[in-house]
């Protein structure tokens, strides 16, 4: 009897393990409509790079989202061709074509919109997001998510699952599971298929191929890095989806105009009396700036925003990024109220956020394929940066340089801040581009650049031979 009851058991389990599968695998077929890869180019001076991004589709109008280090900072908008999203449910490898949109400064995703002809079939993971989509997980609950595999496998769909390890603010809402949860970007569902998160990279995992040759020989055991065991909360995702930049540049931009804040020391805050409060103190105030004009001042502890005590988050430095973070969601145009200690004295200070000066990615530049290299327009961060007068710009930066070419020979390298050309100051871009329309139709076999690198000024003397 008692073996009977045992096996009638065992039945009853297996029997609830496999609806259970059946139920998920059902979920995960119908939540692959909100899943896409998103491939484009990177067309730099010497050649085109093609790459590839997992996205999710955020509404009705075709738009993606792609995670913030989907794209290398360094591209600007005008680099970034030939878009294509691609079904990872697709029976064939077939794409339909989009365009960029921009990058939010606040959430840092980027957005992509898919050609109205491709949206068939779409769906929003907005459709999947219920009233338990916004809570924080329990530890140890089951959580799984959506991963692919790349474009020589069909952008494959695949199945992945955990536990929760824990949450924490990293100021974003952050889960962390105790394996692989989802690929970068993809989401994360409970075991009802309510949406609860995104993906996050950069968590710090490693990634090993282990081969049994010493060399070239075909991997044992693969880690995929295109997967994350962290996820961002969806109580932080949901929110913000709709905020689509109104150009490829991201603008608007809010700026504060602060460079360099930290955590006050817990030594130091007890010496100001800031009891249980948190404090960041500021290392520089930047000229022109709505700080500067609404009258912080170096060595200020910012204490509140907006009357609002800055929140105790461990590790302290994350307390930096929950400043940035209020800071950026708001618009220019803004008003945000400081609660700051001077002295050991409270002060109250209104700030205006502005539109941020011209950003690298929207500065003016051009190739010189004959020279090998090419010139961006100086703006205000490259001042910033560099310690010299950001509201006087002088000079122009060498955003690329030829490895094989004249210029790099002479020891032109890329980031450099060209003062002078022959001996003839550049006041700004149009200066540069002047002069060097003369050096490169001349004919000469030599020019001469004065540059300035890491504070250092060099005379480089270019053989065009």
């Amino acid at each position: 009897m008692m073996n009977r009851l045992l096996i009638l058991g065992l039945l009853g389990s297996l029997t609830a393990w496999c609806a259970q599968a059946q139920d998920l695998s059902a979920l995960l077929r119908e939540r692959l409509a909100a899943v896409v890869a998103v491939e484009f180019s990177i067309e730099q001076e010497l050649d085109r790079n093609v790459n590839v991004a997992f996205g999710v589709v955020v509404d009705n109008e075709g738009t993606i989202i792609l995670e913030g280090n989907a794209i290398s900072a360094r591209a600007t908008p005008s680099q970034l061709v030939d878009w294509r999203v691609y079904r990872p449910n697709a029976p064939t490898i077939s794409y339909s074509t989009a365009e960029y949109l921009g990058q939010d400064t606040f959430t840092g995703w980027h957005f992509v919109r898919v050609a109205e002809d491709g949206r068939e079939g779409l769906r929003p993971i907005t459709d999947f997001a219920h009233e338990q989509s916004t809570r924080t997980p329990a530890l140890a609950e089951s959580v799984w998510g959506i991963g692919l595999r790349m474009k020589e496998e069909n952008f494959r769909p695949y199945f992945l699952a955990s536990r929760v390890s824990m949450t924490q603010a990293m100021p974003q809402l952050t889960g962390i599971a105790l394996g692989d949860v989802a690929g970068r970007g993809l989401p994360v569902f409970d075991e009802q298929g309510a949406f609860l998160g995104l993906g996050a990279s950069g968590f710090g995992q490693s990634f090993v191929i282990y081969s049994s040759r010493r060399r070239g020989g075909d991997p044992s055991l693969l880690v995929n890095p295109d997967e994350c065991a962290a996820f961002r909360l969806a109580a932080d995702v949901l929110p913000y989806l709709n905020r689509i930049p109104e150009n490829p540049y991201g603008r608007p931009i809010p700026w504060f105009g602060v460079d360099g804040i930290d955590p006050v020391d817990p030594e130091v805050a007890e010496f100001l009396g800031l009891g249980g409060n948190v404090g960041l103190v500021v290392s520089e105030v930047l000229a022109g700036s709505p700080a500067e004009q609404g009258g912080l001042l170096p060595r200020d502890i910012i204490v509140a925003l907006d009357e609002v005590p800055l929140p105790r988050l461990k590790p302290d430095q994350v307390v930096v990024g929950h400043l940035q973070r209020e800071i950026s969601r708001r618009a220019p145009g803004t008003d945000v109220l400081l609660t700051v200690l001077r002295d050991k004295v409270e002060l109250s200070l209104p700030v205006t956020l502005a539109d941020a000066p011209k950003t690298p990615a929207e500065a003016d530049r051009r190739y010189y394929e004959d020279l090998g290299m090419t010139i961006r327009e100086m703006v205000y961060a490259d001042a910033v940066s560099r310690r010299s007068d950001a509201l006087n710009l002088t000079g122009v930066v060498a955003h690329f340089v030829n490895p094989s070419s004249a210029v790099s020979t002479a020891g032109l390298r890329y980031d450099d801040w060209i003062q002078s050309i022959d001996g003839r100051a550049v006041e700004n871009y149009a200066d540069a581009i002047s002069i060097l329309d003369e050096v490169a139709d001349s004919g000469r076999q030599e020019f001469v650049l004065q540059v300035s690198r890491g504070g250092q000024t060099s005379i480089l003397r270019v053989n065009l031979n």
